[in-house]
């Protein structure tokens, strides 16, 4: 008797996905996007007018700007007809926007914005057919009930997805389960009965909760991967998504491994990148704000890496000979090793281990770790951070990915940025030296979407410092407070004249070590 075999085409695979799906894709930008699949499902609709009203699932965002399309392969009046991501595809000022923006901004699609820990928590309580999720997570953010309740757009506004209970004597809030119909996910390997293996991919993410998810829910999975081997060829310990959960093998040699990257086998960690072969930041204002992050750090400590300036900071420990008294830790799964930056940021080389990304968020959302280091788009006087919409031009963020989730209940926070956006600067003679003020104002009155309640953080009793070029603030109960400022910088003028709204100035104000403007290694001590 022939082995049983799973394979079909990707045509074949999305033809029987119904009218009115719910549709879960486990991806991040680029780094396990099952690409082919969703370029099919397209054609599909294109071709016959069918699947239509789908609604798709995205914890982190399907697709980017630079050779992975994703979602944007099925943004199209008729076919979509609700979505709910974490994150969404994001890149330049002066780029198109993806076609999954201009939909969300056409009011063409109901678009909502959730917490990435929270949409797969919300598959996991599918997966177990119980009622939702009951979580802090969220409030007091742009994503509770009473502020925006996560909706990006009129028609979600219409058609609210967040509310409010009161349960055990406290508020929540409450997160309806996601059944999916479908789940499309990707590994790098599949037997023909459909066991996966993930040995050339920088994550697992939610494979196996959104396989798990639509199983159990009398749905269909579909798996892309790079090659497809005989039964027995997998060695049951190194299988992450068993046969059993798997419907569909669709075979995609080509897939690229993430974002403009068709391999690297050091981000899979099938190899140890000599540490003299990553490139250190050169030297600049976001050089030294980096460092200064790297000061509120302590050896022995577990820290999340976000986006942005503190993305150098594992660099900044690299130059000073301390890598690896610090472990990273990142929302796609990689524990330790070095995170990496630009096309292929959520990946990490030379990482000790890989955990599932739900996984990973259950430790973000309930403080595990000891510090988070993110950006900011805004700063308020209350310390509430914007990072997730720039109304001007949405394409620019990718909402608020696990940024909510990580902030929640984190020990430590500390964000870094320049003071405001636009600035000409120098560093001069160890001194910070503005040549032209910026053009916008980033500590502004109110920022234009909470992403950070700084005072929920404050009755929490979180530490919340943020880092720019020319001072450094705390959170306080009483608000926003200086504690720092450059060498070179004048407080009225360069500082409180720059912010938007007062500012707290501390009793005894401190200078920023003059050793961070200069190019040679500072003697960080942790």
């Amino acid at each position: 008797m022939p082995p049983v075999t799973k394979q079909t085409t990707a045509a074949d695979a999305v033809a029987l996905i119904p009218d009115g799906a719910m549709v879960a894709v486990n991806s991040s930008s680029g780094l396990c996007c099952p690409d082919a699949v969703l370029e099919a499902l397209g054609e599909r609709f294109d071709t016959t007018g069918h699947p239509r009203d789908l609604t798709t699932i995205h914890p982190i965002a399907a697709g980017d700007f630079f050779g992975t399309k994703g979602v944007d392969h099925i943004a199209k009046p008729g076919c979509l007809k609700r979505i709910i991501g974490g994150s969404y595809p994001s890149g330049p000022t002066n780029a198109e926007p993806p076609l999954i923006w201009q939909m969300i901004t056409g009011n063409q699609v109901e678009a909502y914005n959730l917490p990435s820990g929270i949409i797969f928590d919300m598959l996991r309580e599918g997966a177990g057919q119980r009622p939702g999720v009951l979580s802090k997570v969220g409030m007091g953010t742009f994503v509770d009930p009473d502020i925006e309740g996560g909706a990006m757009n009129e028609l979600a506004r219409a058609q609210p997805i967040v509310r409010r209970e009161h349960f055990d004597g406290e508020d929540w809030l409450y997160f309806k389960a996601l059944r999916p119909d479908v789940a499309i996910i990707r590994a790098s390997t599949a037997d023909q009965r459909g066991n996966l293996s993930f040995e050339s991919e920088g994550a697992y993410l939610g494979a196996m909760e959104m396989a798990l998810a639509a199983r159990n829910c009398g749905g269909i999975v579909i798996a892309q991967v790079r090659r497809i081997t005989a039964n027995g060829s997998i060695r049951p310990h190194d299988v992450r998504v068993p046969g059993i959960m798997v419907d569909h093998i669709v075979e995609a040699p080509e897939m690229l491994q993430t974002t403009a990257t068709p391999y690297d086998p050091a981000i899979s960690g099938e190899l140890i990148r000599p540490l003299d072969s990553f490139q250190l930041p050169e030297f600049n204002v976001q050089k030294v704000i980096a460092r200064r992050v790297a000061q509120e750090l302590q050896a022995g400590w577990a820290v999340n890496v976000g986006f942005g300036v503190s993305a150098n900071v594992p660099r900044i420990f690299l130059e000073e000979g301390l890598h690896g008294t610090v472990t990273w830790v990142i929302e796609q799964g990689a524990v330790g090793g070095i995170p990496l930056l630009d096309f292929k940021f959520g990946c990490s080389a030379n990482a000790e281990a890989f955990v599932a990304s739900p996984h990973q968020f259950s430790y973000f959302q309930a403080g595990g770790f000891d510090a988070s280091l993110l950006s900011f788009l805004e700063i308020d006087a209350h310390g509430s951070v914007n990072v997730s919409r720039l109304a001007a031009t949405p394409h620019r963020t990718a909402g608020a990915g696990g940024f909510v989730d990580i902030t929640s209940r984190a020990k430590r926070i500390i964000f870094s940025g320049t003071f405001n956006a636009g600035a000409k600067m120098r560093i001069e003679g160890a001194k910070l030296v503005i040549d032209k003020e910026g053009h916008t104002a980033k500590i502004v009155e109110a920022v234009d979407q909470i992403s950070f309640s700084g005072q929920r953080a404050t009755a929490q009793g979180q530490e919340a410092v943020y880092v720019t070029e020319r001072c450094v603030l705390k959170l306080t109960d009483k608000g926003l407070m200086v504690t720092e400022i450059a060498p070179g910088i004048d407080l009225e003028r360069d500082v409180l004249g720059q912010a938007q709204t007062p500012l707290l100035v501390a009793d005894t104000l401190g200078m920023m070590d003059a050793a961070l403007f200069d190019p040679a290694p500072f003697g960080l001590s942790v």
